[in-house]
């Protein structure tokens, strides 16, 4: 009798430990940590969340309001990776800063675009206008090609556009003056008070100030722009299988629509 319930009591303590490592297989998941700008990174990541979810990724969101600190949480490990810039961007980062992050995956393109309270389209600016530009300067060729477009400026010949400032300008009709030295996040603020004749807003500055780069800019960067917005990462983490995840989920086609239809085209899909 005494062997009966040993063996029983073997027998269930056995079953219990097999339930309780198929149950901790099965809600085993891998938590990553992304920094993000609030508009439009955040939104969309929090967007993709329940879908990583299913797949065993717990995605934690970390905001900055500014440009300088996802890179250095990124290079210090504080974070998994970041979500709020493009290629050339990082590129002049890790230039400066000795760094060597790398892109996992192009995911969507944020238009940069003029804005002015006083002009309808560029070609209305007067001569010796002032346009305005932010101190990001891996943004500057974005700058120069939208005025290029216009008929306004011309580059000297072989300028790279990627790496472009205003001093690769070769002619300028209308004498153009461009002011920069200003924080991206406050180009919305100088353009409420018209502080110059035209101001240049990155999409992510604009839609936070309730702006649409298509219906209030005077003038928008073209979809074939080489700026896309990417995640960005260390170079050990290129095999994480948590991150692959969150880039496959946010280059899916339903992400894609979703990002199509919820900024009204002010954020535009990588194809």
């Amino acid at each position: 009798m005494k062997k009966s319930r040993v063996l029983t009591a073997i027998t269930v303590a056995a079953t219990a430990l097999l339930l309780a490592a198929c149950g901790s297989t099965a809600k085993k998941t891998t938590t990553i940590t992304v920094g993000a700008s609030p508009t439009p990174h955040a939104e969309i990541l929090k967007h993709v969340q329940p879908e990583l979810k299913k797949e065993g990724v717990d995605l934690k969101i970390k905001q900055f309001q500014d440009y300088v600190l996802p890179n250095k949480a990124l290079a210090s490990k504080d974070i998994d990776a970041n979500y709020f810039q493009h290629t050339p961007f990082l590129k002049e980062w890790n230039s400066k800063n000795k760094g060597n992050l790398v892109s996992a995956g192009s995911i969507h393109l944020e238009p940069i675009a003029v804005y002015s309270k006083k002009y309808k389209s560029l070609k209305d600016l007067p001569k010796n206008a002032t346009v305005l530009v932010s101190n990001n300067v891996a943004d500057y060729g974005r700058v120069l090609q939208i005025f290029k477009d216009a008929g306004l400026i011309t580059l000297k010949a072989g300028t790279d556009i990627t790496s472009a400032t205003f001093k690769d300008i070769a002619t300028n009709k209308n004498n153009i003056k461009f002011k920069t030295g200003y924080e991206p996040k406050l180009m919305p603020q100088l353009f409420n008070n018209k502080q110059g004749d035209a101001e240049v807003i990155n999409s992510n500055y604009a839609v936070q100030a309730k702006l649409n780069p298509t219906k209030d800019a005077i003038a928008v960067e073209k979809s074939s722009s080489p700026y896309s917005n990417i995640i960005a990462i260390r170079p050990d983490e290129k095999n994480n299988k948590a991150i692959k995840k969150l880039v496959k989920v946010l280059k899916s086609k339903s992400t894609q629509d979703w990002i199509k239809k919820h900024f009204k085209g002010a954020v535009q899909p990588v194809e």
